[in-house]
């Protein structure tokens, strides 16, 4: 059993290719994970890349995917002494380190940003197709 570490987009991702992790896996994120698939969702419903109807129903699928979130005291602390580490303007990224770094054996991400900030982390990264096998 592996748990995974995921961001908004690998959630996104996910329920839009109608996937689940492998059955002995479980998935963790912050809590603010749904906030950021809101976010995703609503910017490209604007963008005319999703309708309504599709951006209401991946954000429903989000919501309903099995997954831990996290936003305990500890895990804030551990976001702000990462965004301090890294020198981060937020804690966005901060926030999937912390919980990566606490609760999970690999972070899943393909946002290059996130994934830079835990090699300077020394946060374990995998791929997608991980948590399908």
């Amino acid at each position: 059993m592996t748990r995974f570490a995921i961001d908004a987009d690998t959630a996104l991702r996910l329920v839009s290719d109608g996937r689940a992790p492998s059955a002995p896996h479980t998935l963790v994120g912050p809590t603010v994970l749904r906030t950021h698939a809101l976010e995703t969702l609503y910017r490209d419903v604007r963008a005319g890349r999703l309708t309504d109807a599709e951006g209401r129903r991946l954000l429903d699928g989000v919501a309903t995917l099995k997954i831990r979130l996290l936003g305990d005291r500890v895990s804030r602390a551990t976001a702000w002494r990462i965004a301090v580490r890294l020198d981060a303007q937020n804690t966005r990224l901060a926030a999937y380190l912390a919980v990566a770094t606490l609760q999970a054996d690999v972070l899943v991400t393909d946002d290059p940003e996130l994934r830079t900030a835990a090699e300077h982390s020394g946060v374990p990264l995998g791929g997608f197709d991980d948590l399908l096998r």
